[in-house]
């Protein structure tokens, strides 16, 4: 019986520990959609300074560049951190499923625990 008390204790970690991670992405993510709005006002900026918006002409200036390229790197980390937050999300529900399905033997186990008692 007691082996089930900890395979409970175990599933709750393991959904406490999925939610954390869970968590950290999504901070992960808020950050870096931060970072890249910051960067395009930048751009933006640079480009009206400059009087010229586009990156392909020969006098656009090289900060502006450089910032869209971290501004699209950004964006494509951020695609990458969507992947894992919905692979995140599934494992969190699959990790409650399970904790959900041994607190309830551990409950009906408890009930015929206490039945015999009786």
């Amino acid at each position: 019986m007691k082996s089930r008390e900890s395979h409970v204790r175990l599933k709750q970690f393991q959904v406490n520990e999925k939610t954390r991670q869970l968590g950290q992405i999504q901070l992960m993510m808020a950050e870096m959609e931060k970072m890249a709005a910051e960067l395009e006002y930048q751009i933006a900026s640079e480009e009206k300074k400059a009087g010229n918006t586009d990156p392909s002409h020969f006098a656009y200036p090289t900060f502006a560049k450089a910032a869209r390229q971290r501004a699209d790197n950004l964006q494509t980390s951020i695609r990458e951190l969507k992947t894992q937050l919905d692979a995140a999300e599934l494992a969190l529900e699959e990790a409650q499923a399970d904790y959900d399905k041994a607190a309830a033997l551990e409950e009906r186990d408890a009930g015929q625990r206490a039945n015999r008692a009786v």
